[in-house]
């Protein structure tokens, strides 16, 4: 059974930075899959923020999100970070990790139905 989890989520200051991180089991056996992260802030629908190919070699983010956040991955444990810099309070939700199926070794996703695995989320909030 595959699950993703998520970690590293807080409070911080406008400007700051948070890094977080998924880790995905349950997929020792399957590879050509994408991985990637949306938020959700309530009320409101959940947006893509950020994608990463299954070489790692590619990535997709958001317009929000350019040059402010990289998303990577270590391989070796099957985790994948999101690492935020120059956080602004328009930042602030909820931080999902999603994982797609297997099988695509040229995925890179930003639709929410193009995930199949989610995690719980991580809450992030920035102050002014």
């Amino acid at each position: 059974q595959v699950q993703v989890l998520e970690s590293g989520g807080g409070l911080v200051q406008a400007g700051g930075s948070l890094r977080l991180s998924c880790a995905a089991s349950g997929r020792t056996f399957e590879s050509g899959y994408c991985m990637g992260w949306f938020r959700q802030t309530p009320g409101k629908e959940r947006t893509f923020v950020a994608a990463l190919s299954w070489s790692g070699s590619e990535t997709l983010y958001a317009d929000s999100v350019k040059d402010r956040f990289t998303i990577s991955r270590d391989g070796a444990e099957n985790t994948v970070f999101l690492q935020m810099n120059s956080l602004k309070p328009t930042d602030s939700a909820r931080y999902y990790c999603v994982s797609s199926l297997g099988g695509d070794y040229n995925c890179l996703r930003s639709k929410s139905y193009e995930y199949a695995y989610w995690g719980q989320g991580t809450q992030v909030t920035v102050s002014s």
